[in-house]
């Protein structure tokens, strides 16, 4: 993942500053461990300020606004008593080539400061602290002890210390090519590293990028750079310096200056202001889309992005649900797989049991015939044989030596009375665990499906099979709310040879959503048959017949959505919506059926119609 550095956050800081300060904030919201909302109203409009301090997505930028469910966390609670009706008055850098933002707040624009939200977007130690005007820490999205660390701790009611100041040059526009190039060059090893080494403000997503401009590796030897190909980076770094204005910087602007009024005491001319102000040149940021991320600069971009917010918005949250995604289904994937096992290894021992109960009436037969030949019986025998009643033939019954005939038959009538009282009592369990398993495989096959992440819809449709487990009982509700998913997931569609929909569930959830409530008297619904698989609804218009070639097409999907897809052929069935059922007590997506038709579905087939048929 591609952290934020130091350009992208100038960027993402200058956008906001144009657009958002001042601004009147009106809530706070904290959608996770991680995130927090800031609703900002300007003249403009409303919109919300999202800071992230996760440690590989440390973020600032405007993002979409918080679900409608209740924020429980303290942080949020503590900002929203401290800053509510307050205005967003600046946005400040607290020092060169760090990435650590002054969010400053006052009554209205021009009063003095009366909180300072520092946002600092450091990697593993990115973290958000509030302080008042006197720099006293207020509250911190995470504390840390003298204990976790003696450098800097960070606790309520201590002042407040910015972070270690980076070490390395910083990069000027006065330094000449030839001196620049020494400073590189000084270290054989590759242009990446040594420029990531010699100065600050520099990520290897810029140098890469940088580099690639000059048409060079990044990680060829600084040895094998021609004269030319230093020209042409130096005018890259050039550029770069220019886009991020360092002359002004050089030049002793302060922040004040560059951003407004406020109440800050005048600070050394190194200082840096990363917003807009009248009478000062915009900024000449170019965001867009890499083969490998993001850049601000156009360095690489194969597509534009609307703005700095939208490509930072876009970018985090693809990754970190894809993060998720992974997470979580490996998650449920351990989980479903060990509760089946001990289901199946339970089910084999109530097989057994059953089997064994099988045997119920060979002891009592032996046990008849022992007591009709009393008279065969002598002390101390460990068997006898004796002929069976019907076919004469010879049975050897096992016997204890401790016990005399008629003892030996009685336990033999016990055993018997055991075994018919463990079948009662069995099959129920049996059927009890049968069901339990069809059900969870039924999940399992869902599961499967959305083996990859392809977009939101995907980690949608795995955080709704969660909370059906955690309904069902089978996971633990979270003791933190995760990142919240934006809306409910929607089923996969298809467009038939004929031109009708087809919709597929991709969990329980849309699988009752289909069967009972989408469909409607005229459609046709699908499922293999006693195979865990995806409910599929053919959609049809009233007049409408659905020919040979779409009912196959049906059925080849319906396979491939199932636990048979590699297989070679899968019998699936189909029927009318009115003729599926839900049992009394079923778990979700469980149903019977009737009326129903059989085809044959190929899921080789089915895969072929994914990317082609599919209805965005």
């Amino acid at each position: 993942m591609q952290p934020v550095d130091f350009t992208t956050l100038t960027a993402a800081c200058a956008e906001l500053h144009s657009d958002w300060v001042p601004g009147r904030m009106e809530q706070v919201y904290q959608r996770d461990r991680y995130t927090i909302s800031l609703c900002l109203r300007t003249l403009k409009g409303r919109g919300w300020l999202t800071i992230s301090w996760h440690p590989q997505a440390a973020r600032i930028g405007m993002g979409d606004p918080p679900p409608r469910t209740p924020d429980t966390f303290t942080f949020s609670d503590q900002l929203r008593h401290q800053l509510g009706g307050l205005a967003l008055v600046a946005i400040d850098l607290i020092a060169p080539w760090e990435r650590v933002l002054d969010l400053q707040f006052a009554r209205r624009p021009g009063d003095p400061v009366s909180y300072h939200l520092y946002v600092e977007i450091i990697g593993k130690y990115s973290n958000v602290i509030l302080t008042g005007a006197d720099k006293l820490i207020i509250t911190a999205a995470h504390q840390v002890s003298s204990q976790q660390s003696s450098v800097r701790p960070i606790q309520t009611g201590q002042p407040y210390e910015t972070p270690p100041a980076l070490i390395g040059t910083a990069p000027s526009l006065s330094e000449s090519q030839q001196r620049w190039q020494e400073r590189v060059s000084l270290v054989p090893g590759t242009l990446q590293r040594q420029l990531l080494k010699s100065y600050r403000g520099l990520s290897p997503a810029l140098v890469r990028s940088m580099a690639q401009a000059a048409e060079l590796d990044p990680n060829q030897s600084t040895e094998s750079i021609s004269a030319s190909d230093w020209q042409r980076l130096f005018q890259c770094w050039q550029q770069w310096l220019q886009t991020l204005r360092i002359g002004d910087w050089e030049e002793g602007l302060k922040v004040g200056k560059l951003l407004g009024k406020g109440d800050k005491a005048p600070v050394e001319s190194s200082n840096l202001g990363v917003a807009f102000a009248p009478g000062v040149q915009p900024y000449n940021f170019q965001p867009g889309w890499t083969d490998q991320g993001y850049t601000v600069m156009g360095w690489g971009a194969i597509a534009p992005a609307k703005n700095i917010q939208t490509l930072l918005k876009d970018y985090y949250t693809a990754e970190l649900n894809q993060q998720e995604f992974i997470q979580l289904h490996h998650q449920l994937s351990q989980k479903l797989g060990n509760i089946l096992e001990k289901l199946r290894q339970k089910a084999s021992i109530f097989e057994e049991r059953l089997h064994q109960s099988d045997q119920a009436d060979q002891y009592r037969q032996q046990a008849d015939l022992l007591m009709a030949h009393l008279q065969d019986w002598k002390p101390g025998m460990k068997s006898i044989t004796l002929a069976d009643f019907d076919t004469h033939q010879p049975v050897t019954i096992p016997l204890s030596p401790e016990k005399n005939a008629i003892q030996n038959a009685q336990a033999l009538y016990k055993r018997h009375q055991k075994l018919k009282r463990a079948r009662n009592a069995v099959e129920p369990l049996l059927q009890e665990v049968q069901e339990e398993l069809q059900y969870l495989e039924q999940v399992e096959a869902s599961l499967t499906q959305v083996d990859t992440y392809n977009s939101s819809e995907d980690l949608q449709a795995l955080q709704e099979i969660r909370e059906e487990l955690i309904q069902q009982r089978y996971l633990d509700s979270p003791d933190h709310r995760s990142r919240e998913a934006t809306d409910v997931s929607k089923p996969y569609r298809y467009r038939t040879p004929g031109g009708f929909e087809l919709l597929i569930g991709r969990n329980n959830r849309q699988n009752d959503q289909l069967t009972f409530r989408t469909a409607g008297d005229y459609d046709l619904w699908f499922h293999t048959q006693e195979i865990a698989g995806s409910h599929v609804l053919l959609r049809l218009e009233p007049g409408t017949v659905a020919d040979e070639t779409d009912l196959q097409f049906a059925a080849d999907l319906a396979a491939h959505y199932s636990r048979g897809r590699q297989s070679d052929q899968v019998p699936v069935v189909y029927t009318k919506p009115k003729y599926v059922y839900k049992p009394k007590g079923a778990k979700p997506g469980m149903t019977v059926y009737k009326h129903e038709r059989v085809l044959w579905g190929q899921p080789q087939k089915g895969s072929n119609y994914l990317m082609r048929d599919v209805i965005p």
